[in-house]
């Protein structure tokens, strides 16, 4: 009897261990490397690029498999990884943008990497870029490593503004683009052959046109959403006018994962568009021999101030410690000097190590395609990511009121009014 109990006893255990463990979508073995799942939401040649990466990886050494798994976009990757942490059944590191890392990070539900830096004596926080690697940082603990930088900016076709007899000097201010998208544009028997410019679908766009108009996302104190302000509405409104009623300017929307956005840069490639605003990781897609990129516009009288941010490579709480570890091993890797200028020279996302704009392959991509260098001279001048405080209530009141401006025509003053008491309902609930 008493060896049947402490058998009953010892398979509970190994119960409860096997239970345990399916806390982490990653498998270890005593023998064997361990391995863990890297969720990333990148499609098209981007996605290509982060499995020849962890293919790399994985041939380097043997103590840690990374496992890639793609999802359809930056915002599903977001709904798996709630859905993951809610079930404890978590990868061991995942790519996220800057404000949703946040809002997970300040819930506890990323674990701080700062031990595993200290304890790491190869690793130089120091050669990062202190704009991208500050967006890992919170109240002093390091959430995330920045992976690769990106920024929106122009693209135009080289061949249609010369034969139009627009020089690239017109891309200089919204006004001035406005023109020359008018010029561009060519309409046959009431329907449109080609646009003058695409904008890319969804807020982002628009923000960054407010930005650099002078809008502020909140009033100083940190009490009033300020999305209704003159900055934001005359903003917003040249697109919804250029789009509707100028109809020089369209929007792709919809669609599955990244479709939309695959349809605006073939509608350029194919002429059906003379120019689009694009990320900035778009480049990797992009025949430069017909294509030309510049840093967005600023308006007249003022200082362009588009975003730029870091996308982030983070890792769950819930993963194990030996996951964590695995994790910080296959991070590190990503963004050393030679895969980070390997990376911007086959995507155009700007680079977050300062030492890789030194190896030697960058620097002689670069001479050969300055279109490379504009990300990074953009992001010099760019606004940093805001950081909402409602956890995301702010930013989905602009996804709102852009779908309402840009697909339905509704006036930007209408649309950001309705918005503006949305996100301040929000916000007031947070300061309480």
């Amino acid at each position: 009897m008493l060896t049947k109990k402490l058998f009953s006893f010892t398979a509970i255990i190994i119960l409860l261990v096997s239970m345990i463990s399916g806390c982490s979508s990653a498998k270890s073995s005593a023998d064997g490397p361990v391995e863990i799942e890297f969720w990333y939401g990148l499609g098209g040649k981007l996605g290509e690029s982060v499995e020849k990466r962890i293919k790399d990886f994985n041939k380097s050494q043997n103590e840690v498999k990374v496992i890639g798994v793609a999802q359809g976009s930056y915002d599903e990757t977001l709904q798996k990884l709630q859905a993951a942490i809610a079930a404890k059944k978590v990868p061991a590191a995942v790519l996220i943008k800057n404000d949703p890392m946040n809002a997970f990070a300040k819930k506890g539900t990323l674990a701080s990497m700062t031990e595993y830096i200290k304890d790491d004596a190869d690793f130089k926080p120091d050669d990062f870029i202190d704009a991208f690697y500050q967006q890992g940082t919170i109240n002093g603990e390091q959430y995330a490593l920045p992976l690769y930088g990106t920024t929106q900016v122009l693209y135009y076709r080289k061949d249609m503004f010369e034969q139009a007899g627009i020089s690239e000097d017109k891309l200089k201010t919204w006004e001035s683009l406005a023109e020359a998208a008018k010029q561009l544009t060519k309409n046959n028997g009431g329907k449109t052959d080609v646009y003058g410019w695409e904008p890319m679908w969804g807020p982002d766009n628009l923000i960054d046109a407010a930005l650099s108009n002078g809008a502020k996302y909140l009033s100083e104190d940190g009490k009033k959403v300020l999305i209704d302000s003159p900055e934001w509405i005359d903003s917003w409104e040249y697109f919804r006018k250029g789009i509707h009623d100028d109809k020089t300017m369209a929007i792709h929307h919809d669609g599955q994962g990244w479709e939309y956005w695959y349809k605006t840069i073939d509608d350029v490639i194919q002429g059906r568009a003379a120019g689009y605003t694009g990320s900035s990781g778009d480049q990797g897609d992009l025949d430069f021999s017909i294509l030309a990129a510049t840093p967005q516009p600023s308006w007249e009288g003022k200082q362009a101030a588009p975003h730029a941010a870091a996308h982030l490579g983070a890792i769950p709480a819930l993963a194990s410690e030996k996951e964590k570890k695995a994790a910080f091993k296959w991070l590190k890797f990503f963004t050393n000097a030679e895969n980070m200028a390997d990376w911007s020279i086959n995507s155009g996302y700007i680079p977050v190590r300062k030492s890789a704009e030194e190896v030697p392959a960058y620097k002689e991509f670069a001479e050969k395609n300055p279109q490379i260098k504009v990300p990074l001279l953009q992001a010099q001048m760019a606004t940093p990511p805001f950081v909402d405080p409602t956890g995301g209530k702010i930013y989905d009141a602009l996804v709102k009121a852009a779908d309402k401006v840009e697909i339905e025509g509704i006036s930007a003053e209408k649309a950001l009014k309705e918005a503006q008491k949305e996100a301040q309902r929000a916000l007031d609930k947070v300061k309480k």
